[in-house]
């Protein structure tokens, strides 16, 4: 079987490990409790859209601590007036993946990859893995390392406490 994400991640001579995972445990909270991964080190990839024609994409990687702050970083640095969280649908159609297992290896070169400057403090970040049943564990200079990627200063802000 070839293996874009690893081919990738090899390719970029990356320090990774990948962490096999059971699918209906591939959403970052029950990963984190199963498996024993803290939030603060985890990444959740996801996709947003800006409302206007052409409907522009971005992939947003942040720590599971925080959330994409899409009414003004994201509508902001698409230039729209509303973006918002595309759909499984459409996050499917741009990525070929699922939910759960989003990975910002092997994307169109034409997305565009907005890390949140927090993930960079972390030795190591997991992140999905191309699938529901892995994800990936890696330095995240590997991630900013990406052709298509770039860190953004606030992207995300912090998770309201319940």
């Amino acid at each position: 079987m070839t293996d874009s994400v690893v081919k990738i991640l090899e390719d970029m001579r990356a320090d990774y490990q990948i962490v096999e995972c059971a699918p209906e445990l591939a959403d970052t909270t029950e990963f984190c409790e199963h498996y024993g991964y803290q939030l603060d080190e985890s990444a959740n990839a996801i996709l947003v859209v800006g409302k206007g024609e052409p409907r522009l994409y971005a992939l947003c990687v942040v720590l599971a601590t925080t959330q994409v702050d899409v009414n003004k970083q994201v509508r902001r640095k698409l230039e729209v007036k509303k973006a918002s969280f595309a759909s499984p649908d459409e996050t499917t159609r741009l990525t070929g993946m699922t939910l759960g297992g989003v990975t910002p290896f092997g994307l169109p070169p034409s997305l565009p990859i907005w890390i949140d400057s927090r993930v960079l403090e972390c030795s190591k970040v997991i992140v999905g893995g191309g699938s529901r049943d892995r994800k990936v564990y890696v330095n995240p200079e590997v991630l900013a390392a990406l052709p298509s990627a770039e860190v953004v200063e606030g992207l995300a802000k912090p998770r309201p406490t319940s």
